[in-house]
């Protein structure tokens, strides 16, 4: 498909030797940078990850937890679990004592072992090629000398002021003159610059033993948190094998749970199994199908989805045709089953980013601090914004995701890739808390079902439910798509703020080129040499 050149819009990126697609300019030039001198996937990666933390200190942060799916070029494939447990001292019995229902998003508790970094180490020393300092060089110049805050994390920062406002470190790091910096205002955090320098020189254990783990612990108990030095020091990050379906003749991976990729596996089960593929690409039945679809499947992953020892349901029954079968039958074509009852769709603050490189190494990426600066908690001297992923367990008595020491949560942000004949074709994501397991199946059909190029396929409207359950639909979706939906039970609204962001590379074997796509619904890039 080609664009109307007469319209607003980009083109997909084109490039033979190398991509990178970020949610930042400045990312995507920090990995294009690393590819250039001679880096692979890996290396550009990090480094974009590592200037993202500085430049989206809203969205990202090294107080975050990363996952990432990787194929070798010459075959393999393999996942990395860099998701933080919560501490040895969590007590959900305790928290409910509290009169709470829920972890507060908000504070000490919902603060879970940051693993963004050691997850880090783990990639790089086991398939970086660069020096692991160098590839901290951008994000440390910028820290220090600051950089222009750009439009889209101006827009949400300013949004984020008065909850910062009310933290000794967040304040004094995140604001100037007690207020959120706007669009072009030179930002500079010289103590995030300080805390990255000794993480490129000392590794994970520059950041959570000795001085700033201390720090961290210090912060989180002060407040009344149980996050101990132990719990910091005890991080691991795990090799896992991803999970798969097949679609469109290609196999989709996630990672397994504790993520929530496997929303996306069974909700792509039930688009192929409906037909949805056939489906006109803004008509309402596909509007309607993949809405049905995923309100089955986000049910499944609230009910079930969880720390892998705990989960009482093995992925690969909820993966296979006899679960996919029994959810089918509650979906009607004509009409919206009242019966079924999606969750909340939580806020969630996050940056994906992907890589492929001249051997064709390609890098799914995610790193995340769950809402905007996560707890709002932002320690007072190395200015790490910690993470409230906490939040994401369940405080109800006997569930498989109900907080337990050293446990890990069930996670919003998931990485995705998809394969043919053994091979990466295609290394994509997409953000935004809940809606990113319905984001990767609308965008993947859109590629393969209606062949949309990497660029059109994220640009496509998209539709998701509110906390009410009402549909809140993008302005790319027809008026008449609006109104038939409406006639199939579905209640329709504008919505309020775009439904998350992403990017996509897609690998042409044929021709010799990587094809990239980054979403304007962030202030994304992608660039390829």
């Amino acid at each position: 498909m080609t664009r109307r050149f007469d319209r607003p819009g980009r083109s997909p990126v084109i490039a033979e030797n190398g991509m990178a697609a970020t949610s930042h300019p400045l990312a995507t030039a920090s990995a294009l940078a690393v590819l250039r001198e001679g880096g692979n996937a890996v290396d550009a990666a990090l480094a974009a990850s590592a200037t993202l933390v500085v430049v989206e200190p809203h969205m990202t942060g090294i107080g975050g937890d990363c996952f990432v799916i990787l194929a070798e070029p010459g075959g393999g494939v393999h996942g990395l679990n860099g998701s933080g447990r919560a501490p040895a001292a969590a007590d959900a019995a305790r928290l409910r004592a509290m009169g709470l229902r829920a972890i507060p998003e908000i504070g000490p508790h919902a603060v879970t072992v940051p693993g963004a970094v050691k997850a880090w180490e783990t990639l790089h020393a086991r398939f970086g090629t660069l020096p692991f300092e160098r590839l901290f060089a951008d994000a440390i110049r910028y820290a220090e000398e600051g950089y222009a805050v750009h439009a889209r994390v101006a827009a949400d920062w300013a949004k984020l002021a008065q909850e910062l406002a009310a933290d000794e470190g967040a304040a004094r790091h995140f604001l100037i003159d007690g207020k959120a910096p706007g669009i072009g205002v030179r930002h500079a955090v010289p103590a995030l610059g300080a805390t990255l320098r000794r993480i490129a020189r000392h590794g994970a254990k520059g950041f959570y033993e000795g001085e700033i783990g201390a720090e961290m612990a210090a912060t989180v108990q002060a407040k009344g948190g149980t996050l101990s030095e132990a719990d910091l020091a005890g991080v691991g990050a795990d090799w896992v094998e991803p999970i798969s379906t097949r679609y469109a003749g290609h196999d989709i991976l996630e990672i397994p749970p504790n993520g929530q990729g496997i929303t996306a596996l069974i909700l792509l089960n039930l688009m192929r199994r409906l037909g949805t593929g056939r489906l006109a690409p803004d008509s309402a039945e596909r509007y309607h199908l993949e809405i049905e679809a995923a309100r089955l499947a986000y049910s499944v992953r609230d009910h079930m989805v969880a720390d892998p020892a705990a989960m009482r349901v093995k992925p690969e029954v909820l993966l296979g045709e006899a679960y996919t079968e029994a959810l089918v039958r509650k979906i009607d074509p004509a009409r919206r089953n009242p019966d079924i009852a999606p969750p909340k769709a939580p806020a969630s603050d996050t940056v994906y980013l992907t890589v492929v490189d001249r051997e064709r190494r390609a890098v799914s990426f995610i790193n995340s601090v769950y809402d905007g600066f996560g707890s709002k908690i932002v320690t007072p001297k190395s200015a790490i914004a910690l993470q409230n992923r906490g939040a994401c367990f369940s405080l109800e008595e006997g569930h498989p995701n109900e907080l337990r020491p050293g446990k890990r949560p069930m996670h919003t942000i998931i990485p995705a890739m998809a394969m043919k004949d053994g091979r990466p074709v295609v290394s994509f994501g997409v953000m935004g808390g809940a809606y990113q397991p319905m984001g990767h199946a609308h965008v993947f059909s859109n590629l393969a079902d209606h062949g949309m190029d990497p660029q059109e396929a994220l640009d496509h409207a998209r539709l998701f439910w509110g906390d009410d359950h009402a549909l809140e639909a993008e302005a790319g979706i027809p008026a008449d798509t609006r109104t038939a939906l409406a006639a199939k039970g579905h209640a329709v609204r504008d919505a309020a703020k775009p439904h998350g962001g992403g990017q996509v590379i897609v690998i042409d074997e044929k021709n010799g080129f990587l094809i990239a796509g980054s979403d304007p619904r962030k202030d994304g890039l992608a660039l390829g040499w």
